[in-house]
């Protein structure tokens, strides 16, 4: 198979816990690296893809699903950023509850850095740009706008959830079952 055709068989990253280990972007390796971590005994083999590799004198099936037999530990706080705060608030306008996508969000700081509003996950909000220049400068109060929810500090496994509510464009079938088995089931 040729090496460039191989590119199309990424692995999904499990913890050692068999969750993967960031939904957003998806723990993905290349299967350069998931064959490495096999041959280093840092991995088990969860699933495989039908195609294989093969040398002169091995042949292996490609992984698609690996989990890490060294449990890693959530970050449990995640770094403050700009995607985290737009993942924090999915994406959408805090003022008007819009759903954008990312090159069309800005953030906006509820007390605002003129006013003593500190950039923090307590005081900073994912806007619309529309919004954010309707709010301007001013207290909420006094622009007659109303936030969709207060800004709280997530913790790692917050932003995990959200994740999981924005799937990557391929999605492998051998992955699914990793992807959203510790999901709420719906009631009838």
């Amino acid at each position: 198979m040729a090496a460039s055709s191989l590119e199309n068989y990424p692995a999904l990253v499990l913890n050692a816990d068999f969750r993967p280990l960031s939904y957003l972007p998806l723990s993905l390796w290349n299967w350069q690296d998931s064959v490495k971590a096999c041959f280093q005994g840092r991995v088990n083999v969860v699933a495989e893809y039908d195609h294989v590799i093969r040398s002169p004198s091995f042949e292996m099936p490609i992984p698609s699903v690996i989990a890490l037999k060294d449990y890693v530990p959530m970050n449990r706080s995640p770094a403050f950023t700009r995607f985290n705060v737009f993942l924090r608030d999915h994406f959408r306008c805090q003022y008007c509850s819009t759903r954008f996508p990312v090159q069309s969000l800005t953030f906006d700081h509820v007390i605002p850095r003129s006013k003593g509003g500190g950039t923090s996950w307590e005081n900073v909000v994912t806007a619309c740009q529309k919004c954010n220049l309707r709010k301007g400068n001013r207290y909420l109060r006094d622009s007659s706008m109303r936030l969709r929810k207060e800004p709280l500090r997530p913790t790692a496994y917050q932003l995990q959830d959200a994740g999981r509510s924005f799937p990557p464009n391929f999605l492998h079938e051998s992955w699914e079952d990793y992807l959203y088995w510790d999901s709420e089931l719906e009631r009838d």
